[in-house]
């Protein structure tokens, strides 16, 4: 079924930097840009926007009338894509190769018995196993201009399709604005083209999983990617445990003993949200995950 939110986009001038504003992917989006000049600030704001909306409706799940439909509903047959789909598929294949299996997009199938919404509601074994049956990466044929799944199966591209989206914007606001500083922020998956002219970093509030504290981490970014994993919204909680969002594919359940959330600087958006997300997965070794690759994050337990 096809949903369409409403598209508007807004500006608001503060201090020294501009403020556009608009809604994609489920998400509040921002665009902070270091410059005065109100009806160019307007104008890349709607470009941002626009690229956002193209994106989100190419590969939404939610709708029925897009490429994703299509490859989804196939019933095993092959579907023709085109570069911008097989370049996207192909960085999930490298998330699932260098993740060793953790990082499945085809693992959304779980998504129908697993509701995050803060109730107490945990589904069977059998339902869990159900979904297992339909999913795994491996089992995708995906060639330079065509992809083929196994009847049942299903791609969810919700893991790397907003940070993505980022990259691209940020690619789109060089090209358009390449002296000034912006910062995209689609729900806290951020990317910023490059310093500011008077002070070169933008701060950055990141929320706190624990909604009995108010206070925010701030980070300073002056370039490249940042991104936030973790459970602070979406959960279960059942018999005093709690169960984050994020799924283990080989398992169906959610990983054990993961940081509740996990954020990280990257060369950019993809990179950062990847990393972010790969050690959640990685459980209590998140941290020591992270320290091997030598980025900068955070852990918040």
């Amino acid at each position: 079924m096809r949903k369409h939110a409403i598209r508007e986009v807004s500006i608001e001038v503060r201090g020294d930097h501009i403020c556009g504003r608009f809604d994609a992917m489920a998400s509040p989006c921002e665009v902070l840009i270091d410059a005065i000049d109100s009806q160019q600030a307007l104008a890349l704001t709607q470009a941002i926007a626009t690229e956002a909306w193209r994106i989100e409706s190419k590969y939404s799940r939610y709708r029925d009338d897009n490429i994703m439909y299509e490859i989804n509903h196939a019933q095993g047959q092959a579907v023709a894509i085109d570069h911008e789909t097989q370049q996207l598929l192909s960085l999930a294949n490298t998330c699932f190769e260098l993740s060793e299996g953790r990082f499945d997009v085809t693992s959304g199938i779980l998504g129908q018995v697993w509701q995050f919404d803060g109730s107490d509601t945990i589904p069977s074994q059998t339902m869990i196993e159900a979904c297992l049956v339909c999913s795994g990466w491996e089992n995708v044929q995906l060639a330079d201009d065509s992809v083929r799944l196994l009847p049942g199966y299903a791609i969810d591209l919700g893991g790397i399709g907003k940070e993505y989206a980022v990259d691209r914007c940020v690619q789109l606001a060089r090209e358009m604005q390449p002296t000034w500083s912006v910062l995209v922020n689609f729900g806290g998956d951020i990317g910023v083209t490059r310093p500011r002219q008077a002070h070169p970093y933008w701060q950055v509030g990141i929320e706190h999983p624990d909604p009995a504290r108010t206070t925010q981490m701030l980070v300073t970014i002056a370039q490249g990617g940042l991104a936030t994993s973790g459970d602070a919204k979406r959960f279960l909680l059942k018999d005093g445990v709690r169960y984050g969002h994020v799924l283990d594919p080989q398992t169906g359940y959610p990983v054990k003993d993961a940081p509740r959330s996990v954020t990280v600087a990257g060369e950019n958006c993809t990179q950062a949200g990847l990393l972010a997300t790969l050690a959640i997965l990685h459980g209590a070794q998140a941290e020591v995950f992270l320290q091997e690759q030598a980025v900068t994050h955070w852990c918040l337990w």
